[in-house]
C-alpha cells in the first residue's frame, strides 16, 4: 500500500513540477519581451485578470485565493481516490493550475501569449480566439483525459 501511494505521489508531483517549470519558462520569454506576429497566429503578451475568456475578472484579488482552495481540493481528491491512472492527468491539471495561480501572485494576472486569429474566424466576422498559454492547454488535456477515465472505468485498473 505504501509503495502504491509513493508511486502515485512521485508520478503526480513529477508531472506537476514538469508542467509548472515548462510553463513558467515559456512565460518568462514573453515577459522579457519576445513577440512574433504572423498571418495565422501571434505570440504576444497579455495579462488575463480573470479565468477563461476573462470571466470573473470582477473578483480581482480574491480570484487567486478561490482558485488556490479549488486546486488544493483537487489534490486532496486525487490522494483520496488512490488510483495511479489519475496521477498523470491530475499532475497536468495541477501543474497548469498552480502555474497560472503563481502568475496571479507575481504578475497580477495570468501571462497568456498564444493568439490564434486565422480561418474560420474571418468567415464568421470574428476577430480571433482567446489568448491562452501552455498551462491552459495542459489543463484542457487533463480534463479530457479525466473525463475519459470516468466514462471508461475499465481503462483504470489501479
Amino acid at each position: 500500500m505504501l509503495s502504491h501511494t509513493l508511486r502515485l505521489t512521485a508520478v503526480l508531483f513529477f508531472t506537476l513540477f514538469g508542467v509548472f517549470i515548462i510553463d513558467q519558462n515559456i512565460k518568462m520569454l514573453f515577459v522579457d519581451g519576445f513577440r512574433y506576429y504572423s498571418e495565422y497566429f501571434d505570440l504576444i503578451l497579455v495579462y488575463n485578470k480573470g479565468v477563461a475568456f476573462s470571466m470573473f475578472a470582477f473578483l480581482q484579488e480574491y480570484l487567486k485565493y478561490i482558485q488556490l482552495v479549488l486546486v488544493t481540493g483537487v489534490l486532496v481528491y486525487v490522494f483520496f481516490l488512490k488510483k495511479l491512472c489519475y496521477a498523470i492527468p491530475a499532475g497536468l491539471l495541477l501543474g497548469g493550475a498552480f502555474s497560472n495561480i503563481y502568475d496571479r501572485f507575481i504578475h497580477g494576472g495570468v501571462v497568456d501569449m498564444f493568439y490564434y486569429h486565422a480561418w474560420p474566424y474571418p468567415l464568421f466576422r470574428l476577430h480571433g480566439f482567446a489568448v491562452f498559454n501552455f498551462a491552459d492547454v495542459m489543463i484542457d488535456v487533463a480534463v479530457v483525459w479525466i473525463l475519459i477515465l470516468n466514462f471508461k472505468p475499465n481503462l483504470c485498473k489501479s
